[in-house]
């Protein structure tokens, strides 16, 4: 994490320097879990009112600049951190909101709250990855029925979905490339639910090959682009639909592959 600053102050209980950095790191484990702009922006101006400070903030594709100041304007600091980056993850985005609403209630102090930002960052990860791999393994077999897929369709695709949901935590752990990650991911997923209609298991083979990528959608970006287009920060919009096209293609591309390679159409 890379950092610089700007400040004039006098000494003070909490400087604009502490909390500058504090709210820096705050909103940079916000935005990495998936957190849209205008939440990311009420909850630093939320944290920063509970310290009796106002903070302004500029939000790029891979910088926060931070800017935290007493209501009097008298002194301020001003911090640069770049986005770490990081998959998305409703717990922490769940739990660094509640730290917001702690702090503006008052039941934590400032130093509370620095040790439960640290806790959370460190302990506020993801489910079981073999529990998270069979729920979303059942959640893409779902949306096979919903596709109109039979039963052989949709035992297939748990299978494809969660071999291939493994192979992504596995690869993710490993720090490749996310691209890579989805392409290779889409790759498996489609060659293993070619078995379909390889093999005459079932009916409806189609709906097995067309559905067996749903889990790797980045549907998040996308909502997350569209709101943040909304709230007029089109930077951050262009740049989180950018990324998820850019993800949509690489599945794709695993998916166009395993068509290729295995000879099944999806009509």
């Amino acid at each position: 994490m890379k950092t610089t600053a700007t400040t004039t102050e006098p000494r003070s209980r909490l400087s604009a320097k502490e909390a500058s950095l504090f709210l820096a790191t705050y909103a940079d484990r916000l935005f990495s879990s998936g957190s849209t702009v205008i939440r990311l922006e009420k909850n630093v101006k939320r944290i920063a009112a509970s310290l009796g400070m106002e903070a302004d903030i500029s939000i790029l594709p891979h910088y926060i600049y931070l800017t935290v100041r007493d209501e009097g304007n008298r002194y301020s600091h001003t911090t640069a951190i770049s986005i770490r980056g990081g998959g998305i993850s409703f717990n922490i985005n769940t739990a660094l909101s509640r730290l917001s609403w702690d702090m503006a209630d008052h039941k934590l102090d400032f130093e509370q709250a620095r040790i439960a930002l640290t806790h959370i960052a460190t302990h506020s990860g993801a489910l079981n990855s073999w529990l998270l791999a069979v729920l979303v393994g059942l959640a893409n077999a779902a949306f096979c029925r919903l596709f109109g897929g039979d039963f052989v369709a949709m035992g297939i695709i748990f299978v494809s979905t969660f071999a291939g949901y493994l192979i992504k935590q596995l690869l993710m752990e490993r720090k490749v490339d996310y691209r890579l990650v989805v392409m290779l991911c889409s790759f498996v997923s489609s060659v293993l639910s070619s078995a379909d209609g390889l093999f005459h298991l079932g009916t409806t083979p189609g709906q097995t090959i067309a559905t067996s990528v749903l889990y790797l959608v980045p549907g998040i970006p996308f909502i997350n682009s569209f709101c943040d287009m909304i709230d007029r920060h089109y930077i951050c919009a262009f740049s989180r639909l950018t990324d998820a096209i850019v993800i949509t293609c690489c599945m794709s591309a695993g998916l166009l592959g395993g068509m290729l390679l295995m000879h099944e159409g999806m009509f």
